[in-house]
């Protein structure tokens, strides 16, 4: 879950375990553990999360682990059970955390100031819980598609459903009049009308919906209690069946290829779906690189001034620019940007206002030249040097991460080498069409 894009599932949530504040630590355990918390805090920083681990007799560290080790329900078992505490105690402790107020100036200040500026009027918002779940709904109920895209088409964070977060980032553009002139939403858009209907909802419920629930899990659950249940494999065989639209389905070839033509120009016979088609076109309307939809170029790609790993630091300096780096590192963050920036003798603010300055490859390389001159005989060393980068005490780290993407990859002990299988699995996952 990215808490850049969505804020962790509500303080007053009991939906794991039966334990308030449970959900919204884990959503945030998991986000810190990703660095896609955003402005959230987790564990003995935040005073909601540090009275729970002690609550459940644990660690920060300890939950972290368990968190992004296993699903939901499997991990608040856990923790409840080694907790020692019993249902009484569960409600007793869920009893004081809903009716605690602010408790001192700098809380009552900010509860005020909530609902000043997003409950102008409202008496019955009082308690420390509300006035953080007001904080999260005020800062993500609105989506303005004339900024910035919605999510992805291939993402299932609402229900398991492909489209539906896309749908959801619309209803909520909608809802406040800036979906733009470049976006469908309901009724509209076809994607939408097919998820409409499998949901047997309609776009006035679903636009509700999405309003009032800003995190795509919650969304699902308040959906779930206005929607007959999905039967099992349900939306596995929607995902494909809308994943896999295009070229190929009955009627829509000459649509596809025309609509394709005019979004990539001719020759892109490698595009074959609208999920495809939509991701790209996403991208080009806004003039943006979205690593939340495809990774950077291969770490290995040396087709710019022979550097390897240059093509791929300018896709990632472009989607920092466009606050869509999502997993990646850019910068001092990298490793091997570093390595690039130092040998161009460049800092990555300069790099990256260069790139903001010069929209192609070519140009880049134009920008570029005096540096890429006077290093010219090192790009052979530099090459090695990155190609080769691996843990120096950490091996076991190295492995360990592997192992969660291929256990059969052994043999791979290069950060360059974990770097090219990270991206294809994680966005093999992605693209998957169940």
């Amino acid at each position: 879950m990215d808490l850049n894009r969505q804020p962790p599932r509500r303080p007053s949530n009991t939906g794991m375990g039966g334990v308030v504040g449970l959900a919204r630590m884990t959503d945030k355990a998991r986000g810190h553990w990703a660095e896609l918390i955003g402005d959230f805090i987790y564990g003995q920083k935040s005073g909601s999360d540090d009275g729970l681990l002690e609550f459940l007799n644990t660690t920060e560290e300890a939950f972290l682990e368990l968190a992004i080790s296993s699903p939901d329900d499997e991990l608040a078992q856990q923790v409840i059970e080694a907790s020692g505490q019993s249902a009484t105690e569960i409600d007793t402790f869920n009893g004081e955390q809903l009716a605690r107020e602010p408790f001192d100036d700098l809380h009552v200040r900010l509860l005020k100031e909530r609902i000043e500026a997003y409950a102008p009027g409202q008496t019955d918002i009082t308690t420390v819980l509300k006035s953080i779940e007001l904080d999260d709904w005020g800062c993500f109920r609105d989506t303005d598609l004339t900024q910035a895209p919605p999510r992805t088409a291939y993402l299932k964070t609402v229900l398991g459903v492909v489209g539906a977060a896309r749908m959801a980032d619309k209803a909520r553009a909608s809802h406040i009049d800036k979906l733009g002139g470049h976006y469908l939403y309901g009724e509209a858009s076809y994607l939408d009308r097919q998820i409409l209907e499998f949901l047997g909802t309609d776009q006035a419920t679903f636009e509700e919906g999405a309003w009032r629930n800003p995190n795509d899990v919650e969304l699902g659950e308040w959906l779930l209690e206005r929607i007959k249940p999905l039967s099992p494999g349900a939306a596995s065989i929607f995902n494909a069946h809308m994943s896999l639209h295009g070229i190929t389905s009955p009627g829509f070839e000459d649509k596809f290829a025309s609509r394709r033509d005019e979004v990539c120009g001719p020759g892109r016979a490698d595009v074959t779906t609208y999920f495809e088609l939509m991701d790209i076109d996403d991208q080009q309307h806004f003039g943006i690189v979205d690593l939340e939809r495809r990774p950077p170029r291969s770490p290995y790609d040396a087709s710019l001034a022979g550097i390897t790993s240059l093509a791929r630091m300018i896709d990632k300096g472009r989607a920092h620019i466009a606050s869509r780096l999502s997993v990646y590192y850019f910068g001092e963050d990298s490793g091997f940007d570093r390595q690039i920036l130092e040998h161009l003798d460049m800092t990555p603010d300069q790099f990256t206002d260069g790139l903001q300055q010069h929209a192609t490859d070519e140009a880049v390389l134009g920008w570029l030249q005096p540096q890429l001159a006077a290093g010219a005989g090192q790009v052979e060393s530099l090459n090695a040097v990155l190609r080769g980068l691996s843990p120096d005490n950490v091996l076991d780290f190295l492995r360990g991460a592997v192992r969660k993407l291929d256990p059969a990859r052994t043999d791979i002990d290069t950060f360059m080498a974990f770097s090219e299988l990270d991206d294809v699995v994680t966005f093999a996952r992605l693209h998957s069409h169940v």
